[in-house]
């Protein structure tokens, strides 16, 4: 059966596979929540040391920018957890072992009551990140949530009360949310100026305002529903399976 706003969280966990997923995914949730005195944190897998179509630039300097970004989209929000970056290389990113434990551990760490990531079960989906991430996330939650995977970490096990899917195949839970918490979602993403281009499309040869303002009519759009509520949608997934 659909469902319809969890109640606040104490602490929220988004995990993204790159700088900026989370927020296109889950931002004006996760305002509304931090809004309410949830707190947010973020963990992004990947570097981001892919998102330029510049094929000159300095991917180090790329990647400490998109850090920078990554913090400050996590404040435009209101996050008042950690932000955290695994640091695989961008389009590289792996449920494999390792970065499987460390994820679990950071779940441990943290002890949300509600952690969000990609669906990866989501068809015709293109970038191999994405789908990696979230099976990372639903193999990382059943590790974390068992005491004898992952002994080595020393910090206790914890369950989550509930796993949100973010760009859901098939979406079965929404999250009512105000235009305001729109508004800051899109305030977070415009944090990502390095992705302005590649990611939203506002182009500085073009007309930036233009491009902008057809940019924010978009998020709103995603959020619209018939009667003029605004919502963001999820799978809502099981933790005890």
């Amino acid at each position: 059966m659909p469902s319809s706003d969890l109640p606040v969280p104490a602490r929220a966990l988004a995990v993204g596979a790159h700088p900026d997923d989370i927020e296109f995914g889950a931002g004006a949730t996760l305002a509304k929540w931090a809004e309410a005195g949830c707190e947010v944190s973020f963990l992004v897998c990947t570097d981001g040391s892919k998102g330029t179509w510049d094929p000159t630039a300095d991917l180090a300097a790329l990647v400490a920018t998109r850090q920078d970004e990554a913090r400050a989209a996590a404040g435009a929000l209101g996050a008042t957890g950690q932000v955290v970056f695994l640091g695989a290389v961008d389009g590289e990113l792996e449920n494999d072992r390792p970065t499987r434990s460390e994820l679990a551990r950071w779940i441990r760490v943290l002890r949300p009551d509600v952690l969000l990531g990609h669906d990866p079960w989501k068809r015709y989906r293109l970038h191999p990140d994405h789908r990696a991430a979230g099976f990372l996330v639903c193999d990382a939650l059943v590790a974390a949530r068992d005491p004898h995977f992952f002994p080595e970490h020393g910090v206790a096990h914890h369950r989550p009360d509930a796993l949100l899917l973010f760009e859901a195949d098939d979406p079965d839970h929404t999250e009512t949310v105000e235009h305001r918490h729109i508004v800051t979602k899109i305030s977070a993403l415009e944090s990502h100026r390095s992705q302005y281009e590649s990611t939203m499309f506002i182009s500085a040869a073009g007309d930036a305002d233009l491009e902008r303002a057809r940019f924010h009519n978009d998020v709103f759009a995603a959020s619209a529903v018939g009667d003029g509520t605004k919502v963001e949608r999820f799978h809502l997934m099981p933790t005890d399976r």
